[in-house]
Order: structure tokens, then C-alpha cells, then sequence
């Protein structure tokens, strides 16, 4: 696997990166073992101030920090700085609030004074993607810093200088070399630290594929596994819904990243009095919507993260309207030089249509016309995916009561998906499982170490 920065807004290729050898692999498994064997037994308050120095590195070098990852993966410059923020407000939260969740529990037993521990377990080994290349990174990082645990990360093979630069910032913020390292590895390298018994966890955020590969490795050494994949989340218009303001939200929830989120939405479940004006201002909204270099503040949407990336979801679209969608507005060329896709609308998407069941990982928007409350939830569940979603009506209380009932891991009640360090993140079916982020992400790769005492001395 060849590890290259290539700006997706030119398709120039800027850098080709050496793989991480054998001997250096040894050699990174040993420091994460070492540093797991020397933090395990030590107080967590004690890592909170280099976390929050890792923290404040981020914030003092937002800049340099969010035009790399623009380099490499097209994100917007607006978008980028505030991946790096929101890395920040990660790396602080779990700072502040890591040392007291993370105190023995006591558990009132017949059996005598009894306490839970919450103990590192090793070394966690995660394979994570290039849509939020700092993000998903702090994701991992921050909880398993807080425990005590080593993270050694894959990175996507177009982003290792965001990965490399991640890990920069680790150490800069005081952390030992162990704490955090990156490995630019090829797949069949994978299994090489997946198998080795100083791992004790793995994650990965990506495809359906991807996830199901490393999850039977995991399975196949009995390690500990967490899964973030696909969705296909959907963003329900009901009775009572405001169109002036759910209108510009759809908007920005697809085209978001030029529509690289796990969590965007991507199939908009219309009630029929609402679809046609929903639809047209849909349509008037993406319309006016600029694209072009990531690095201009005037635009709204920037290249996809490769060629690659652009040729496959361009044969998505063709293969849905080939299966009778219809093309509302895009699916026109882009005249720039660069991985650029024109934002689509397509409609009348049947369930003998691939588009129905397949993510479209872009700025393509999938729309459906329904005709009742009841007939909405149905359609939102059926697909194999259950990540995220939001749900607009009139009332904010009911808004809740049919997330509810959406079959994801997480639902927006008049608002769409949140993006905050408090609140846990992962979904459900082909989604994964597992939870990162928020208190439950802190738990993932522990080891919940039971200690009891003798009744009598």
C-alpha cells in the first residue's frame, strides 16, 4: 500500500511516504507494551495535564494543523479548523472528567467489601479513515491516554501526513513516545499487530468491508473489537416540520465535507404536503452552493477526497438512474481540475433500486416522498445500516418520541446529528458497535477488575 499526499483540488501528488518496516513494527510494539506496563498502575490524574497540553497544542497551531489536512483530503479551511477545535474540546474533556469515572466503584455485596476497577489492558490498535483525519484519531486516543492504555493507528493511505502530524502533537504535548504512534502499514500488516499478544483491543472506523475484515481478525486472536461503518442516515420531514428552517439544514447536513460523513444525512424521508417544496428548496439551496479550492473562505463545497473517491460514487449515481431514479438537479460535470463532483438530488428511488439500500458517500442527496407518519419510521429502518438520523415536526417532544423509534445509535430531535465530546457515538446493524466518545468511550478497552476482601482479617 502506497502511502501519498495528493491534493484532491489539483490531483497533484505532493509527497510519497516509506511503509513502516518489520523491524520498526517490533519496535513499536515494544515502546506501546512499555509504555502500557508503566502508566497501568498509576493514578489517571496523573496524564491529565499532559492531555490538556496535547489540547492546547492543537489550539495554538489550528492553523498549520487544518491546512494539511486540507492539502490531503480537500476539507474546507472553515471545516478543518474546526475539526482541530472539536479535537481540542475532546482531549479536555476527557482530561477533566477521566480521573474521577475512572476510581474504584464499590459494589455492595454479601460476599464482602468489593470494588470494580477500571484497569489498562495493553496496547489498542486502530485502522481509521481520512474523513475527519485528526477526529477520528483524538476519538481513540484521548479515552484509552486516560486509562493507561498505548494506541498504535493505521491511517487511510492518502492521509499520513495528517496521521504523522497527529502524533507530532502527542509529543509535543509531553507524552511519552509509546502513548501514540503512527504505522504506515499495508493491509496484510494488520493482521502482524492484530495477532501480537501485547494488543489488547481493536477498532477501526470505515467501510462495511473494511470492518468486517479487521472484526474476524479480532475474533480470530480474541481481542476486544470496536466497529464505526457506514450509514445511511435519514432526515425525516413530519407534520408540523418548519421547511424555512429544515430546508437549510438539509443543506448543510449533506453537503457537509462535500458529503464524506458517516453520520450525514443522506436519504430525506418527506411527508407528501411538504415534498414538493421541499424538493424545490432542495434544489434552490444546492444550486447555490460554491465549489472550488477547499483554501477559499467564499466557497461551500470542496473536492471529494480523491479520483477514486469521485469515479465510484459517479458510478453509483449512473447505476441508480439506470434503475429508474430521477435526477432533480446535478450529476453534471464540474469544470475544475480537481476530485470535484456536482451536488446531486435524485428522486424516485424504488426498493429494486441499488441506490435504496447502498451508501452514496457524496454530495448526493436521496430523496423519498411518504404519506404517513407510520410509513416514514418504515422506510427510515429499512436499510441495513443504523448510525445516526434527525427527525423535524412541529413539536420537539414528538420530534423525540419517533427517534426513538428509528433504529440508529443516535437521533437529532429537530436538529441534526451533534457532533460534541460528551455524547457517546456508534451505532447499530451494519453500522457497528461499540461507543466512542462520552463517558461510554472511556470504558471500551478496560479491564473491569473485580476485587474482593475476606469478611474476616
Amino acid at each position: 500500500m502506497a502511502y501519498q499526499t495528493v491534493d484532491p483540488n489539483t490531483n497533484t501528488l505532493e509527497k510519497t511516504y516509506a511503509n513502516t518496516t518489520p523491524a520498526q513494527i517490533g519496535e513499536m510494539l515494544t515502546t506501546g507494551h512499555a509504555f502500557y506496563k508503566e502508566q497501568r498502575n498509576l493514578d489517571p490524574a496523573t496524564r491529565a495535564a499532559t492531555l490538556h497540553a496535547v489540547a492546547a497544542y492543537f489550539r495554538d497551531n489550528a492553523d498549520e494543523m487544518a491546512a494539511i489536512i486540507t492539502k490531503e483530503m480537500g476539507k474546507r479551511t472553515e471545516e478543518a479548523l474546526g475539526e482541530v477545535e472539536l479535537c481540542a474540546e475532546i482531549a479536555d474533556m476527557y482530561a477533566d472528567r477521566a480521573p474521577a469515572l475512572l476510581k474504584p466503584q464499590p459494589i455492595d455485596s454479601t460476599a464482602g467489601a468489593a470494588v470494580t476497577n477500571h484497569v489498562a489492558t495493553g496496547i489498542v490498535f486502530g485502522v481509521e479513515p481520512w474523513n475527519f483525519p485528526y477526529y477520528q484519531l483524538m476519538r481513540v486516543f484521548a479515552p484509552n491516554f486516560m486509562v493507561g492504555n498505548a494506541v498504535i493507528i493505521k491511517p487511510a493511505s492518502n492521509v499520513p501526513a495528517s496521521g504523522l502530524e497527529f502524533e507530532k502533537a502527542v509529543l509535543a504535548g509531553g507524552a511519552d513516545k509509546g502513548a501514540f504512534q503512527i504505522a504506515l502499514i499495508g493491509h496484510d500488516d494488520t493482521e502482524t499487530f492484530i495477532k501480537d499478544p501485547r494488543v489488547a483491543g481493536v477498532c477501526l472506523t470505515g467501510s462495511e468491508g473494511a470492518g468486517s475484515h479487521v472484526a474476524a481478525l479480532a475474533g480470530k486472536y480474541l481481542k476486544k473489537s470496536l466497529m464505526e461503518l457506514g450509514g445511511m442516515d435519514a432526515f425525516l420531514v413530519l407534520d408540523g416540520a418548519d421547511l424555512n428552517s429544515v430546508i437549510p439544514e438539509a443543506v448543510k447536513s449533506r453537503l457537509m465535507n462535500c458529503g464524506q460523513v458517516c453520520t450525514s444525512s443522506k436519504r430525506f424521508i418527506v411527508l407528501d404536503k411538504y415534498y414538493d417544496d421541499f424538493v424545490a428548496g432542495l434544489k434552490k439551496g444546492f444550486e447555490n452552493v460554491k465549489i472550488g479550492d477547499p483554501s477559499d473562505p467564499s466557497v461551500d463545497v470542496g473536492p471529494l477526497n480523491s479520483q477514486k473517491a469521485k469515479e465510484k460514487l459517479q458510478g453509483q449515481v449512473d447505476t441508480a438512474i439506470e434503475h429508474g431514479a430521477k435526477v432533480v438537479y446535478g450529476n453534471t460535470p464540474v469544470d475544475l481540475p480537481g476530485a470535484f463532483f456536482q451536488p446531486t438530488i435524485l428522486t424516485d428511488i424504488d426498493k429494486g433500486n441499488p441506490a435504496y439500500r447502498t451508501e452514496l458517500f457524496g454530495p448526493v442527496a436521496c430523496v423519498y416522498k411518504v404519506h404517513s407518519e407510520k410509513e416514514a419510521i418504515e422506510l427510515a429502518n429499512d436499510v441495513p445500516y443504523g448510525l445516526g438520523g434527525a427527525v423535524f415536526a412541529g413539536d420537539t417532544n414528538h420530534a423525540a418520541d419517533v427517534a426513538a423509534q428509528i433504529e440508529t445509535g443516535m437521533v437529532g430531535a429537530n436538529q441534526s446529528q451533534s457532533y460534541n465530546a460528551e455524547l457517546p457515538f456508534g451505532g447499530v446493524k451494519n453500522s457497528g458497535y461499540g461507543r466512542e466518545l462520552g463517558d461510554l468511550g472511556l470504558f471500551t478497552f478496560v479491564n473491569e477488575q473485580t476485587v474482593t476482601r475476606a469478611l474476616r482479617q
